[in-house]
């Protein structure tokens, strides 16, 4: 994985500009920690950081296409591309020939040989941006799903553009400004495409490209979901399902570094973990590294809650076991996840207060940090429940007739609930509800139906559709900013657009044949995995429940309204605080209880330390 970045300017001699165009291009050495380079011309200076995964020697970016000693197109790619050795062979079919072994310049000189059309045969998760030398014209690309970030701004002459915000705000012409509807989408779970909360800063919407030129900057879908009749059988369906991970899976252990799988102890770390290690020992290798973590004192002081029934170590033993994994679980300290070091790292690389998670911003970070200590590469289980239905909402009565986003209903709405103490006059300006129902109707609007679909099967597939344009995002957003702040590649498989598109499109009613969440991946992987993993209920990722760490978020709160002089304090009603930080600190702390806390402290570290101007 890497870090890309570029300004393009129709009226600047960016040759000029070499200073700035560093600077933008270092702010992403954490992404790209191995190689750094720029290449600047008149209009255009393109630059790239880079994590080495296949071919250590070769791949040096940004990458440069030429003829008879005439430069056509520059490119700075962030990803990995699964096929590339098919593409690669039939690129060789056309008569180009390679100086590399590496995937970035498959992309390339697919982009000689197809145009924009290259895109349409791509398998992977990537973001990157070409320099038409020839055309002088810009073509930036994102994934199907948008598993790898790419964000640009807009200019009177051109556009600037980079894997992450900072590279963006590096350059001293971009004002750091937040008007009232980014403020909504900070406040507010709903993750409204293309939308990057900075004033002025747009992202590359899934599956989209964009291209600019002098005359303009457009925009154009090159994928979605569509809605396709499903004919196969059950049995037929779940022989598909696993055929497709089998093959995803092996792609994806393609690395010239170590990698290892990320496992939680559910169904779906665990079915990639155990796909993982039946392919490696097809090819004669492994055993299977892999990783988990937990909490000091979480196993023998666990207490059940909403969202979690069950701790994951005892899972976690028994999947590494019956696979003979290399396993490590990392074990953390409530108190590292209140350590303002840590806090620092972790708004540092996601230049957006991380408000909804918690606690899971900072745990994943120090995981991810000792990941990278054996590993530059990790497969993990992101989309399984979006695409499968394995969240609670998707068996929830309630959100058949809910007009809202599913994860905002009654039961599991309280947790993405940050606004209790912020001032009621900024939330009436703000008006959140009437924000939230726009969005959810712009984004029932997009869903894609068969003709004659109507009640329980359409309203699943409605759902469906919302979990993974919009939910999806933000535990791809999560998980790509916290891995790659310390150099880590992570990998997708259940973000495969060959799977999602099949699975999407199978009915309800066969995605619950057992009576269960996720019944077709549990029968597809059911043969690799031991009883307790396949009989066990969902739960996500482990969250701390020692109050010890909410008594550090309310001591800290309790010291930035002390001071008198924090951007948050006019965001916030004092009367609400002053009665929040006297109330008695429960026994067990879980997210819940403590999202109020979270929320106007990542907010106030934000507002300080990016020096944010509110537009209101």
């Amino acid at each position: 994985m890497c870090g890309i970045a570029g300004w393009i300017d129709f009226e600047r001699d960016l040759r000029l500009e070499r200073t700035t165009m560093q600077a933008m291009t270092e702010t992403m050495a954490c992404r790209g920690p191995d190689d750094e380079g720029v290449w600047i011309d008149s209009h255009a200076a393109i630059g790239h950081r880079r994590l080495s995964v296949i071919d250590l020697e070769g791949g040096r970016q940004p990458m440069v296409a030429d003829e008879d000693g005439r430069e056509l197109a520059v490119l700075t790619f962030s990803g990995e591309i699964y096929n590339y050795r098919e593409l690669r062979a039939e690129l060789a079919s056309h008569g180009h020939r390679f100086r590399t072994q590496s995937d970035t310049e498959v992309v390339l000189r697919g982009y000689l040989q197809w145009g924009e059309g290259l895109v349409d045969k791509l398998n992977g998760m990537y973001a990157f941006g070409i320099w038409d030398v020839r055309r002088e014209e810009l073509v930036l690309v994102r994934d199907r799903m948008g598993v790898k970030p790419l964000y640009y701004y807009p200019t009177a002459n051109g556009v600037l553009f980079g894997s992450e915000p900072k590279t963006i705000l590096a350059n001293p012409a971009i004002p750091r400004r937040v008007n009232a509807n980014g403020l909504r989408e900070m406040l507010d779970m709903v993750k409204t495409p293309e939308h990057a909360v900075f004033t002025g800063m747009h992202e590359v919407r899934p599956g989209h490209v964009v291209r600019v030129r002098r005359e303009g900057l457009t925009k154009r879908r090159y994928w979605a979901l569509e809605a396709r009749e499903h004919t196969d059988s059950l049995e037929k369906t779940v022989h598909t399902i696993r055929e497709l991970l089998e093959d995803i899976v092996t792609r994806q252990l393609i690395s010239d570094v170590p990698l290892c799988s990320l496992l939680s102890g559910g169904l779906d770390s665990s079915a990639v973990t155990a796909l993982a290690a039946k392919a490696l020992a097809a090819e004669g290798a492994g055993p299977v590294r892999s990783f988990s973590v937990d909490f000091v004192g979480a196993a023998e002081n666990f207490i059940p809650d909403p969202l979690r029934s069950t701790p994951d170590a005892p899972f976690v033993r028994d999947l590494a076991q019956h696979v003979a994994a290399d396993h490590k679980e990392i074990l953390l300290n409530s108190d590292d996840l209140s350590d303002p070091a840590v806090r620092a790292a972790v708004l540092g690389a996601t230049d957006l207060p991380p408000v909804w998670y918690g606690d899971l911003w900072p745990s994943l970070y120090l995981l991810f940090r000792a990941v990278r200590e054996r590993s530059t590469v990790a497969l993990s289980g992101e989309s399984a429940d979006e695409l499968f239905g394995g969240y609670s909402w998707f068996h929830d009565p309630e959100v058949l007739t809910a007009e809202t986003f599913p994860w905002l209903t009654t039961t599991p709405g309280p947790f993405y609930d940050g606004t209790p103490l912020f001032d009621g006059a900024l939330l009436k300006t703000l008006d959140i509800p009437g924000y939230r129902r726009a969005s959810y109707h712009d984004a029932i609007a997009e869903v894609p139906v068969l003709a004659g679909e109507t009640g329980l099967e359409k309203r699943m597939r409605e759902i469906s559709h919302l979990n993974l344009t919009r939910f999806l995002n933000t535990l791809l957003d999560r998980k790509d900013r916290m891995s790659m702040a310390v150099g880590l590649e992570v990998r997708v498989p259940f973000c495969d657009h060959r799977l999602v598109e099949y699975v999407f499109n199978t009915p309800w009613s066969m995605k619950t044949f057992d009576g269960r969440e996720k019944s077709l991946l549990r029968a597809a992987t059911r043969d690799v995995l031991p009883e307790s993993i396949v009989s066990r209920v969902k739960a996500p990722y482990p969250s701390t429940q020692d109050s010890g760490y909410e008594k550090n978020l309310r001591d800290r709160l309790a010291e930035v309204v002390s001071s008198g002089d924090a951007p948050i304090l006019p965001l916030l009603d004092a009367d609400r605080v002053r009665d929040r930080l006297t109330r008695p600190v429960s026994t067990a702390s879980t997210q819940i209880t403590r999202i109020d806390l979270e929320v106007p402290l990542w907010l106030n570290a934000w507002l300080d330390s990016y020096k944010v101007t509110v537009d209101m």
